[in-house]
């Protein structure tokens, strides 16, 4: 089972990067994909989560309008497309697989941890310069 995130980079604010989540060793229309992310010093933070199963999206109030997750179930791929990016977004994002709904990850208006498997061995940074 591995969950590898990748397409983190340094970008100017405003600008943008997508980042890529690959999953393999499991069945990816039966799990939920979210995206968290953690700064030096700061807590984890819970970014996004798509249901692959039915595309169902949830968003963080600090990244909503600005942020679009995405799934292309042929390629066990899911894409977290960051827009108007700010220094705040400064962080290494990691990806999360859970059981089929958002709701293990989101619920009572905020975002918690918990995952089956993570990519957090292999997060990859984005740094986002003024």
């Amino acid at each position: 089972v591995q969950l590898q995130a990748s397409g983190g980079g340094l970008v100017q604010a405003g600008g943008s990067l997508r980042l890529s989540c690959a999953a393999s060793g499991f069945t990816f229309d039966d799990y939920a994909i979210a995206w968290f992310r953690q700064a030096p010093g700061k807590e984890r933070e819970g970014v996004s989560c798509i249901e692959n199963d039915d595309g169902n999206t949830i968003y963080a109030d600090s990244v909503k309008g600005r942020f679009t997750i995405s799934s292309d179930n042929a390629k066990n791929t899911v894409y977290l497309q960051m827009n108007s990016l700010k220094p705040e977004d400064t962080a290494v994002y990691y990806c999360a697989a859970v059981p089929d709904r958002c709701g293990w990850v989101y619920y009572s208006g905020r975002f918690y941890y918990t995952a089956s498997y993570d990519s957090r061995g292999q997060g990859t940074q984005v740094t986002v310069s003024s």
